[in-house]
């Protein structure tokens, strides 16, 4: 095991800056997973700490050691990549091996090392199998074998499960979690499905823009978004926006646009509020409830529009003023299209967000 800081980096293409000043901390034996959109650095980040690109400004340090211009073989690290990037006339024994005898490890070393990761794994009945005999599972788990046979000290993941289909990505995204906690190596993943991102996690750093938008926990993450940004990119299904402003006299309230009053009791405010100014109220599906007896909970006038079945549960849709929301139900629950209900969220478990800066009041 070994512990990653990245110190002020930066990246660029050309005239293109893809990393601003980047700061991150990965202790031993933490597992932190890169998440963001397509084109907002992470793979960029990752590449950088492996030494596979030049980098701008910065240092990057991996068990103590300052390895900013060391080449990627003197890092200490094993990368899978998106692709399996499988030798195709090697058998998967021969894919697992390749690297340690070129580094010249010791033939009983080696053996040794294929027998354990080939357990781990679960794919010791393949090693006689070329790639093509393999399917897309089969040949993730050899290249995932390949990096863990170098028994590196800082594991690196570029969006390892993109090419398999759901149920494999599942499966093995199960398998990926029980790895890490059998191993207790550190780990830097990339991704965009945020699925893999809050069930893998020990920490996860939400980037756009070339910026780390939040570090923190996938409870945290989910629970308390610094920004809407982030608050808008994690959950499946997205938080739910309303616009309006802040009424602060006779207790704190948001005025949406048809100039009814939705109550904010209960919410943590980081200052006082002040009337008048422009925000986003966020609230997830799952936090808004048709039948609500607990105390401080606050009402949505809601019109319901559309229910989307999706097998253990639906989703009901309907609008808040001119606003489109969504509630998760139970896949049983009935109700009228185009009926008027009010609906009841708890303002203390919700976001709110500035109109204009995006970050959290």
């Amino acid at each position: 095991m070994a512990s990653v800081s990245i110190r002020k980096l930066g990246v660029s293409f050309g005239s293109l800056k893809v990393l601003h000043d980047l700061d991150l901390e990965v202790a031993e034996g933490e597992f932190v997973v890169l998440l963001g959109p397509s084109g907002c650095g992470k793979s960029t980040l990752l590449n950088a700490v492996a030494g596979l690109l030049d980098i701008d400004a910065g240092q990057v340090w991996i068990g103590g050691k300052n390895v900013t211009w060391e080449e990627p073989k003197d890092r200490g690290i094993g990368m899978v990549f998106q692709s399996y990037a499988l030798y195709p006339r090697m058998t998967a024994e021969g894919n697992l091996t390749f690297g340690l005898r070129v580094a010249g490890v010791a033939k009983d070393e080696i053996s040794h090392r294929v027998a354990k990761t080939a357990e781990l794994l679960q794919i010791e009945p393949l090693l006689k199998r070329r790639p093509a005999e393999l399917s897309g599972g089969q040949r993730q788990r050899v290249a995932i074998g390949r990096a863990l046979v170098r028994e590196a000290g800082v594991f690196l993941f570029d969006e390892p499960l993109s090419n398999l289909d759901a149920k494999l990505r599942t499966e093995l995204r199960v398998e990926l979690k029980k790895l890490h906690m059998t191993l207790g190596s550190t780990m830097i993943y990339v991704t965009h499905d945020q699925i893999e991102a809050l069930t893998l996690a020990d920490r996860v750093a939400v980037m756009y823009r070339g910026v780390i938008q939040q570090l923190a926990t996938p409870k945290e993450i989910y629970q308390r978004p610094v920004n809407r940004f982030v608050a808008g990119f994690v959950g499946s299904p997205a938080m739910n926006f309303i616009s309006g402003e802040l009424v602060a006299k006779g207790g704190p309230a948001l005025r949406v646009k048809d100039g009814s009053k939705i109550g904010l009791s209960g919410y943590p405010f980081d200052a006082k509020p002040v009337s008048g100014r422009k925000v986003d109220l966020g609230i997830r599906p799952e936090q808004i409830h048709f039948n609500s007896t607990a105390p401080g909970a606050s009402i949505l006038p809601l019109k319901l529009t559309l229910v989307e079945p999706m097998g253990a549960d639906s989703l009901l849709w309907g609008t808040v003023g001119d606003e489109q929301v969504s509630v998760r139900i139970g896949p049983d629950e009935t109700h009228e299209l185009g009926e008027r209900i009010d609906v009841h969220f708890q303002p203390a478990a919700a976001s709110i967000f500035d109109a204009e800066t995006g970050e959290r009041l």
